[in-house]
């Protein structure tokens, strides 16, 4: 993959964090239970962390960052992607953004596949292991909102 390419697909992921960072933060300012605040605003600073790794990695080839193996719980493969709203409940929003990180995971894992230099290929592979970490902790939430039974 050449260099304008990948930067150019760099570019496009920190577009999608400020996105979801966007996401989280209104969210949270709709929410009135204030533990649900506290989540979504965690959520969209994990959103900001993510914005400078992706930049770091753009800006220096070099970068590299080790996430540890994460378990995926496969729970957001098993929700229909719920339709944005302001007003949709807790679990439905929770439910969006699993979808969303599984989706950015998917599409890391398929760039790493798709990359000849070992370089890029470690990069994607570690940005999807960022994309899980995110997954795994929107499924922690998700269960516990979602199936509040398991309280």
């Amino acid at each position: 993959m050449d260099k304008s390419r990948y930067v150019s697909i760099l570019n496009a992921a920190i577009d999608g964090e400020i996105e979801a960072y966007e996401f989280y933060r209104q969210l949270s300012g709709r929410i009135s239970q204030p533990h649900l605040q506290e989540m979504f605003d965690s959520f969209a600073q994990e959103e900001l962390k993510h914005r400078r790794i992706l930049e770091k990695f753009r800006d220096d080839d070099k970068a590299l960052l080790a996430f540890g193996k994460v378990p995926d719980l496969k729970v957001a493969e098993t929700v229909e992607t719920p339709k944005l709203s302001m007003e949709m409940k807790p679990a439905d929003a929770i439910a969006l953004a699993m979808k969303k990180e599984q989706a950015a995971m998917e599409h890391y894992t398929k760039l790493a596949q798709a990359c000849e230099d070992d370089g890029q290929r470690e990069i994607f592979e570690q940005l999807a292991a960022m994309e899980r970490q995110h997954k795994y902790k929107m499924e922690q939430a998700f269960v516990d909102i979602g199936y509040p039974e398991v309280w």
